[in-house]
């Protein structure tokens, strides 16, 4: 017969092996939320799961309390289903903690989910993820601004913060177009911010180097990652767990400034990305090719793990898709693979998902 002692380590297992428990933070507007549940809660029976925590967004809170009441209530994974605002919300909670992100896109954008190359129409597959996904480590930025009155506010970032025609273009975009036509919308911003021939004045250091000088552009995007809606390059080397930003400072001269860019964007750069990861890439006469192009007077590109940026006047500031308002001032650091994100496991035979 055994004795209370001897039972006591068989006790200890059972709790170690107790039930797993995700959560789900969803935005209403951007969701079905039947089918959505429908789906989650089959691939969480089939993996033995705990009862999937749910908790909805707000106009006032797009995902950031609700992430941390998942955390509170023990949640091993969190969940997104919404657009970028909700994965970023989500993601500044997640960054940090034991938990690790999944993601159920929906909305115009899924900027990660794109650059992750995830799928975007394949809700079972992502929901599967969530309980026999793998976790892939991915980098987190986070942005210090400083407004016009001297306040400061803290950020994080997943895909991209941007400083001039971007943030105009999204905080001129139409509302009502966009719900109508989704990234389209952007165009029409794009065509009405364009028309802002004013440029900005900044001072800028990269790293620990001395460079302080004086720069005028039209834009300047620090990113986690390259590509933009309807499969644009913006950062052809941007890779998301490489530890490092990806900068690039717009100076167009001109209308046809803005058409040379516009080319870079939506097909050079995706070639030059082919080219330099390509063996043609490693030759002499592949590096020259591509410094080069990166180094084309409308556009400068630069790399490193801490950009700060001053401006003369205040300008607008986006980060991840969203207008956060005027800024004077930003510093953008990057945490090396301190964020996990659920992928689907490869399939055999199929070639779907990803694998760590």
């Amino acid at each position: 017969m055994s004795t209370p002692s001897e039972t006591a380590p068989a006790d200890q297992d059972a709790l170690q092996t107790e039930q797993r428990t995700a959560a789900v933070v969803y935005n209403p507007v951007k969701v079905h939320l039947p089918t959505l549940k429908q789906t989650v809660e089959k691939h969480q029976q089939e993996a033995g799961w705990g009862e999937t925590l749910w908790f909805e967004t707000t106009e006032e809170d797009p995902g950031g309390g609700m992430a941390r009441a998942a955390l509170e209530a023990g949640a091993d994974v969190v969940a997104a289903a919404g657009g970028d605002g909700t994965v970023r919300a989500v993601a500044e909670v997640v960054h940090g903690s034991d938990a690790s992100l999944a993601l159920l896109p929906s909305g115009t954008g899924n900027l990660l989910a794109r650059n992750m190359k995830l799928p975007l129409d394949d809700l079972g597959g992502m929901a599967k993820a969530i309980f026999s996904g793998n976790d892939r480590s991915i980098d987190f930025g986070q942005i210090g601004v400083e407004r016009p009155d001297g306040s400061r506010d803290e950020f994080g970032f997943l895909v991209m913060a941007g400083l001039g025609l971007d943030a105009r273009m999204l905080a001129n975009t139409r509302p009502g177009l966009k719900k109508r036509v989704g990234w389209l919308a952007y165009l029409d911003s794009l065509l009405r911010s364009v028309r802002d021939t004013d440029g900005f004045e900044f001072k800028y250091r990269l790293d620990e180097s001395a460079r302080n000088g004086s720069v005028r552009a039209h834009s300047v995007i620090v990113g986690n990652c390259g590509m933009l809606q309807a499969n644009a390059m913006l950062l052809p080397d941007a890779e998301i767990d490489d530890g490092v930003f990806d900068i690039v400072v717009m100076r167009p001269r001109g209308f046809f400034g803005w058409v040379r860019i516009g080319a870079r964007v939506f097909w050079e750069n995706a070639i030059l990305r082919w080219f330099h990861r390509s063996s043609l890439g490693n030759t002499v006469v592949g590096r020259r090719i591509t410094t080069a192009a990166k180094q084309e007077r409308p556009l400068r590109y630069m790399r490193g793990e801490e950009f700060v940026l001053r401006l003369t006047k205040p300008d607008e500031f986006e980060i991840d898709g969203d207008p956060v308002g005027e800024i004077v001032a930003f510093r953008a650091q990057i945490d090396a693979g301190s964020l996990d994100v659920r992928v689907p496991v490869i399939e055999p035979h199929t070639g779907r998902g990803r694998k760590k």
